[in-house]
């Protein structure tokens, strides 16, 4: 209670608390910002929890708590992270509230995502990017997360991570790249992808867990994506993702066959998904199911609508809705194998 109570002190000094800055810039999403780097982890750095989308638990909070301790890191938190309006963590504003306090307060030093959950498309105009672009910081996770990481690296440049969040990160695989990407970062850096265990009852992995490739080749670009349903989400929007070069990140969870190909559909009628240089599919989990005996795999679906576009394409990368997870910089260069199915960071994330 006394860190808390120390935290929030600290969250009042920085001018943070109860004050949300909207940040409504416009149009302007597809115009390139310069990347802009947080520093890296060190063991002692503070991080701060945040729930951005779904209510969590107190099991969640006090799981993730446990894994940074593990690492070495100091977790924090406000009051209002195990509240809940609807289903929710909290108000719109009040979750806005939180994230602006982490990026204000000068003590946090990253900051991690709870949980994902449906919510953070709908904080996305009551960010203070000007606040972020004067206080970087490492900010990570997935799933709904997609938005925050890439809205705000469309509007500040700050390079964001698409990796575990709190209720998935007490993971070894996942745990590995959280470390060799935001503790001791290379480059180039290749990340290797999960071996995934089959199933109790089954006698070989889904297919949704067997890598292949769409298109072989490699291509070089920056990367962007995540989440292919908030990636939707954001096109016509402010917020909307340049695909313009980028090795793009694709995966998705839950979604039948014909709601991807309508995704991807759309996507491809976008201004700049065209211009891509490559894309990089991860895991779709449960995603093949068919709507009746005539209807089209997953594996046919990707084939169509992403075979056509002539660029490198790969499926099967360990990221996800899945177990095992890579961090993946949102906004550095990277490399595409897609014969191998493995990306290469080519530039550290990190200061």
């Amino acid at each position: 209670m006394g860190q808390r109570r120390d935290f929030l002190k600290k969250s009042i000094a920085a001018g943070a608390i109860g004050m949300v800055t909207p940040s409504l810039m416009g149009f302007d999403s597809l115009e390139s910002v310069p990347s802009l780097k947080p520093k890296r982890l060190r063991k002692g750095d503070t991080v701060g929890l945040i729930a951005p989308g779904f209510a969590i638990t107190p099991e969640i909070l006090d799981s993730a708590s446990q894994v940074l301790r593990n690492l070495g890191l100091v977790p924090v938190h406000t009051h209002r992270i195990l509240n809940k309006t609807g289903y929710f963590s909290n108000t719109d504003t009040e979750r806005a509230t939180d994230l602006n306090e982490m990026f204000a307060n000068p003590d946090i030093d990253a900051i991690l995502c709870a949980r994902g959950g449906y919510g953070c498309t709908r904080i996305l105009p009551l960010i203070d990017f000007d606040q972020i672009k004067l206080l970087p910081k490492i900010l990570l996770g997935f799933s709904d997360v997609t938005a925050l990481l890439n809205g705000i690296h469309q509007k500040t440049g700050l390079i964001g991570f698409h990796g575990p969040v709190g209720s998935t990160i007490d993971d070894p695989f996942s745990l590995k790249w959280v470390e060799k990407t935001l503790f001791e970062p290379t480059a180039p850096l290749t990340l290797d992808n999960a071996e995934f265990e089959i199933p109790e009852n089954e006698k070989e992995l889904p297919e949704a867990y067997t890598p292949y490739t769409v298109t072989g080749g490699q291509a070089t670009g920056k990367l962007v994506g995540g989440s292919l349903t908030l990636i939707n989400a954001m096109i016509g929007t402010p917020y909307e993702i340049d695909f313009t070069n980028a090795i793009v990140l694709l995966e998705d969870v839950g979604e039948a066959p014909y709601r991807i190909d309508r995704m991807l559909t759309q996507l491809l009628q976008t201004p700049s998904f065209h211009k891509a240089a490559g894309i990089a599919l991860g895991i779709f989990n449960d995603c093949d199911k068919k709507p009746n005996s005539d209807g089209f795999s997953l594996k046919e679906v990707i084939r169509d609508r992403l075979g056509p576009m002539g660029i490198p394409v790969a499926y099967g990368l360990s990221f996800g809705h899945i177990k095992h997870n890579q961090t993946l910089p949102i906004g550095i260069q990277a490399r595409l194998d897609a014969n191998t199915g493995l990306i290469t960071l080519l530039e550290k994330a990190v200061l």
